[in-house]
């Protein structure tokens, strides 16, 4: 063990949810996506991997270490301890911890929690208080209920490629973002912050499912079900503004330039600006929100091409002091440079004991009362395991013998 292992390494010591016991057996994106943020409030979240640690520690530079990237970006604030949940002697330290916990997060299928005996009756019985928080799939009422699921058929299953091909006249794509997982993930931590509030109330612990495909159905229809909302349809599916192949950042002459013209008095501004006022009231495409919307193609075409012989900074100059928001298109490059990111140090840098410097994000929320302590580097596999079970009362003989039986990994 190295001086920088052997250094208690504790998150949860400041922050709204201080005192709030995680265990997480989540891996990939979605569910370690919603425990970070707890973790990044002030939760304690014990990081259950098995042996080979989280196949996402896989993917990218230093992935040979098992400390790619991706895992550095989604697991800060967790306690790493590696545990053979097939072994009887793993199954039984998982139970330890869980007695002190307040929540369990997992996202395999629950048939699969069943079968290592981890379903939420047995966990339950050991924890009534225990908040049981599983994400996968299917709803367990449907016929899809023990099918396998991640990022791409989730987004595939909701008709998001269908959109992305309506607006851009092309094939079905995905986004090219783990949008399922991470929005899942998102709504995940939202629902465990409200059970954990719950909890409080009725001083009871349940069961709680957040599928997949039921969370982010809502999510694409909520925008694109338009005229199927009324029985009789009163119109196809698809918002066309969403759905237009001229809802684009505009080219500029030397760039690109996000410019959002919505409401009566955007586009009056936008025409006046450009040196054709009487346009809006003479153009009947203008007259209200229903008739922009029916010709949105036509509209934003003709936006393109006056944007299209300007710079950026021209843009910019003939927006300012109007109502329509206007911001240039960043690329990964320029994002990292932001100058109201560097103002509020959105960015900053970590030495992290096993790969050296790193960049991080910070918190997106800011606190007056009970801000987020400072983040704790993502952890190698099993870096924790001595520490979290000494907290659950084992003596290091115990520990030993766990460890050189391989129910625990350090």
């Amino acid at each position: 063990m190295t001086k920088a292992d052997s250094k208690t390494n504790k998150p949860g010591e400041r922050g709204p949810l201080t005192g709030v016991r995680v265990v997480d057996i989540t891996t990939v994106f979605m569910g370690p996506s919603a425990t970070q943020m707890l973790g990044d409030l002030g939760a304690d979240v014990v990081k259950i991997e098995a042996p080979g640690g989280d196949v996402v520690r896989g993917i990218g530079p230093q992935g040979h270490e098992r400390m790619g990237p991706l895992f550095l970006g989604m697991n800060r604030n967790k306690r790493s301890i590696a545990l053979d949940l097939k072994t009887a002697e793993g199954r039984e330290v998982l139970l330890e911890l869980v007695k002190d916990a307040d929540v369990l997060t997992y996202n395999v299928r629950p048939q699969a929690m069943a079968r290592l005996g981890l379903g939420y009756e047995a966990l339950a019985e050991i924890n009534p208080r225990l908040l049981y928080v599983g994400m996968f799939g299917f709803s367990q009422r449907g016929r899809y209920a023990a099918s396998a699921a991640f990022d791409d058929l989730i987004q595939a299953a909701c008709a998001l490629p269908q959109a992305v091909a309506m607006g851009s006249g092309d094939i079905p794509r995905y986004m090219p973002i783990t949008i399922a997982d991470r929005s899942v993930g998102l709504y995940a931590f939202g629902v465990i912050s409200a059970a954990l509030y719950g909890r409080e109330r009725t001083g009871k612990g349940q069961r709680i499912d957040v599928p997949m495909f039921e969370t982010m159905v809502p999510y694409v229809l909520g925008d694109h079900l338009y005229g199927q909302t009324f029985i009789p349809a009163q119109g196809d599916f698809g918002y066309p503004r969403l759905l237009s192949p001229e809802r684009r950042p505009y080219k500029t002459l030397d760039g690109h330039v996000c410019c959002l013209i919505y409401t009566d008095v955007q586009w009056r501004a936008f025409l006046k600006a450009i040196g054709q006022p009487e346009l809006f009231d003479a153009d009947p495409r203008f007259t209200n929100i229903s008739t922009r919307t029916k010709h949105i193609d036509a509209l934003y075409g003709m936006v393109s091409d006056e944007i299209a012989s300007r710079s950026t900074a021209q843009m910019q100059a003939l927006l300012e002091g109007t109502d329509i928001p206007v911001f240039p298109m960043h690329t990964f490059d320029s994002l990292l440079k932001d100058p109201h990111l560097d103002d509020i140090g959105f960015f900053s840098e970590m030495e992290h004991p096993h790969v050296g410097t790193i960049r991080q994000m910070a918190v997106p929320s800011e606190w007056s009362g009970t801000p987020p302590g400072e983040a704790t580097p993502a952890p190698r596999v099993g870096q924790h395991s001595r520490e979290v079970l000494r907290e659950a009362g084992y003596d290091e003989a115990r520990i030993d013998t766990l460890v050189a039986s391989g129910a625990v990994f350090e």
